[in-house]
């Protein structure tokens, strides 16, 4: 449990631009050769795990266990409620009235892709300062939590998704609004986010 809070870390280094000049003959053309010895999106120097590459972070995506657990889910319920509009129109009401029961199939089946859409949306990445999670389909939402500001960091698994095998992580910010969660990802991948995030956040707290 993490109980220190922290500023955000400080902006990676500027890196520094080498430039050659070249000249050809006297009196002749002059070139300026100019290059960087790093690319942008470097990594920031710490290491431990830190997937970075020049192009960017390496975006982690949630395992299929939990669009397999959500669309179980959704099939149920609305396969429940279906049945139950059917036979209460159908005997309350007459046997045509019963055809309403196709609306919630219908949901059914737009709630299938909704849900696919939305699980291939979620991703994290972790980086040397800060942790990154985006989500959405029309709206995508990014979330940035440096570790220097985590408080807390717990692992949760409700009796669900403990039958699917999955779990999800909890991350507690100093400020509520940078308050995350990482739903559906297998317990052992939990576990080591968790003690990752902690150890970096501790790391962060006490370099202050």
């Amino acid at each position: 449990m993490l109980s220190t809070m922290s500023v955000l870390s400080a902006a990676p280094p500027i890196p520094t631009v080498v430039c050659v000049v070249s000249v050809v003959g006297v009196m002749g053309t002059v070139s300026l050769t100019c290059s960087a010895p790093y690319a942008d999106g470097m990594d920031t120097g710490s290491t431990g795990g830190v997937e970075t590459t020049a192009a960017g972070p390496v975006w982690i995506a949630l395992p299929p266990g939990l669009l397999r657990m959500r669309r179980l889910l959704l099939v149920v319920w609305l396969g429940l409620t279906a049945v139950g509009v059917g036979l209460l129109l159908g005997l309350l009401v007459g046997p045509a009235w019963a055809a309403f029961a196709l609306l919630p199939l219908a949901a059914t089946g737009w709630g299938w892709v909704l849900l696919g859409r939305n699980w291939r949306s979620w991703r994290y990445a972790e980086r040397a300062d800060d942790l990154l999670i985006s989500r959405g389909v029309l709206w995508r939402e990014e979330t940035v939590v440096p570790y220097g500001r985590m408080q807390l960091v717990e692992v949760t698994s409700g009796p669900v998704e403990r039958h699917f095998g999955l779990a999800s992580v909890q991350l507690h910010t100093a400020a509520a609004a940078t308050d995350a969660t990482i739903p559906g990802l297998e317990p052992a991948e939990a576990e080591r986010l968790r003690d990752r995030l902690t150890r970096l956040g501790e790391a962060r707290s006490a370099g202050l």
